[in-house]
């Protein structure tokens, strides 16, 4: 047997395991707002810094509104002239209906009066809208933020000129608190993940760096789309994440985990314990101070862990280090200092 083979070992014990679906995505603002003026003038202050966090409200860009203030004030002007016409009108409705009654005015009178009272009303309305229309236009010359969130780069400054409606973005707004993260997966994962959700399970999402090495955040799938996209086989989910540390950044790249659920009283050991000859999974339990090679059959994988469903029950030891030198039958020591593994474990999560 080649003498004595130190090793260390590792313990298979009862747990739950999580069936993950692996995607990539984009790390995607719920509302990214690109302001331009609705009104022509020049620019007076802008207010914002680069990159700052803005609420909504906050003052952004300012344009000269004086004409605009003129113009409104010549509106409040006119709408204030015609309520006194029409504040005139009205008393001389009352004065020609007393005359009426008294047979001193003919009935021709009294109507022509009421129609030049209903005259000026309608002029009043228009005024009204006049004044009402001159507001807003001033209120275009104080932009405020329409959402809370980040603004980028600034993209003009005091001094400029800029026309009503134009294509020119005077800032960008983005939020990122909370944010979403839009991910696919392949059609065949689709009823799973459709199953849980119609049952009310809010299903978690993990994002992790480029590399899968760094978690980023965690939070809830949101919505899935409604189509699956015929040329690559694949449908859109969105997943929303709190990101209050603002660590998700719009446009970023991740990768996501979806848990589609969770099995428990699963039997688990060590991926590293697995070892593959061909098609066949085996391990080595130690028993009696001997390695005794044993085929198992094994499920889902998961941070290092993997269940085995078959061959092998929770309280039995197995070997995890020192396979090039195991066989079935080894005497082996066990060594409390884990050795290099040799093991060609794969860590990828077979569909159930």
């Amino acid at each position: 047997m080649g003498g004595t083979v130190p090793v260390s070992t590792a313990t298979a014990h009862s747990g739950e395991i999580g069936i993950y679906q692996d995607a990539i995505g984009t790390v995607t603002p719920l509302y990214t707002d690109s302001v331009t003026a609705q009104v022509t003038g020049v620019i007076t202050e802008v207010h914002y810094r680069e990159g700052q966090m803005v609420k909504q409200g906050d003052p952004l860009v300012d344009i000269d509104a004086r004409q605009y203030e003129a113009q409104l004030a010549q509106a409040e002007g006119a709408l204030e002239r015609d309520q006194n016409l029409l504040a005139q009108a009205q008393m001389d409705l009352e004065r020609y209906k007393v005359a009426w009654d008294k047979n001193a005015i003919p009935r021709q009178t009294l109507e022509d009066q009421e129609k030049l009272v209903l005259q000026d009303q309608g002029t009043i309305k228009n005024d009204e809208g006049v004044v009402a229309y001159d507001k807003v236009q001033v209120g275009y010359c104080h932009i405020t933020s329409p959402i809370t969130g980040r603004v980028g780069l600034r993209l003009v400054d005091p001094g400029n000129l800029v026309t009503a409606n134009s294509t020119t973005t005077l800032v960008v707004v983005t939020q990122m608190q909370p944010i979403t993260v839009v991910f696919t997966l392949a059609e065949d994962a689709l009823p799973a993940v459709l199953q849980q959700t119609r049952h009310g399970q809010a299903l978690k999402v993990e994002a992790l760096d480029r590399a899968q090495q760094g978690h980023l955040a965690t939070g809830k799938l949101s919505s899935i789309d409604n189509q699956i996209d015929t040329t690559t086989g694949t449908v859109k989910l969105r997943a929303q994440f709190d990101n209050r540390d603002g660590i998700l950044f719009p446009n970023q790249f991740v990768n996501t985990r979806l848990l589609v659920r969770t099995l428990e009283n699963q039997t688990l050991i060590p991926s590293s314990a697995i070892q593959h000859n061909g098609n066949q999974d085996f391990v080595y339990v130690i028993q009696d101070n001997k390695a005794a090679m044993r085929t198992v059959k094994v499920g889902n994988s998961d941070k290092g862990e993997t269940a085995v469903t078959q061959g092998l029950n929770p309280g039995e030891v197995v070997a995890n280090s020192s396979f090039e030198k195991l066989q079935n039958g080894s005497q082996i020591a066990i060594s409390k200092i884990k050795l290099p593994s040799t093991s060609s474990d794969t860590t990828g999560s077979p569909a159930q």
